[in-house]
């Protein structure tokens, strides 16, 4: 879940699962892409 971080058509990548998105099951992954270039500043993030 980011903090500071807009998602402007990426909002499925902020990460509350059951909310944006499924939760993973062991060994799964996922791979998170977003433009960042129009973006400046400090960003937080972290799980929910």
């Amino acid at each position: 879940h980011w903090h500071g971080f807009f998602q402007h058509h990426t909002n499925y990548v902020d990460g509350p699962a059951f909310v944006t998105q499924c939760p993973l099951v062991p060994k799964e992954s996922f791979l998170y892409q977003f433009n960042a270039l129009s973006q400046a500043g400090t960003f937080w993030y972290h799980s929910h």
